[in-house]
């Protein structure tokens, strides 16, 4: 009995490290801007986005969500469901509209205001869902920013 669990758990690990996308897309940021429904206390952002798809099939993205931090802290995030379908060894533009996180843009603030930095670190996360078979695409860059004009 003890054999075959054994053999199960390596058959689901093994379908499980099968993915028909052997390298991952690609999301770029392409605009940034106010989002028109943004009224009220909370600012809302529109933030268009290219994801380009390296492989042979399609990639029918079903959701997303992204986020975005600044020194370890995050301050935007979002999520849409209304996403194209990205063609093999294609691309395709779309928006997300995020939502700041005010807690963590004061955290920051006052962490920048504390002590000068000469740069700030950056991360933008992307988790893409490809449907209900499929293990979800994350997408994640990181570098830093420059707050000097005469270094780069």
């Amino acid at each position: 009995m003890r054999a075959l669990i054994v053999a199960v758990l390596l058959v689901l690990t093994g379908c499980a490290s099968l993915s028909p996308y052997p390298d991952p897309p690609t999301v770029s940021v392409t605009s940034f801007a106010l989002a028109p429904q943004s009224t009220g206390m909370t600012p809302r952002f529109r933030v268009g986005l290219n994801v380009v798809n390296p492989n042979r099939r399609e990639l029918p993205l079903v959701g997303m969500s992204y986020s975005v931090e600044l020194e370890g802290t995050r301050i935007l995030s979002g999520a849409t469901a209304d996403l194209p379908e990205v063609p093999a060894y294609g691309a395709a533009d779309f928006s997300v509209d995020l939502s700041p996180d005010l807690l963590g843009s004061a955290r920051l603030l006052s962490d920048l205001m504390g002590r000068q930095r000469d740069r700030l670190s950056y991360s933008f996360s992307a988790r893409l869902d490809v449907g209900s078979w499929l293990p979800d695409i994350r997408v994640e860059e990181t570098g830093s920013l420059s707050l000097n004009p005469d270094r780069r």
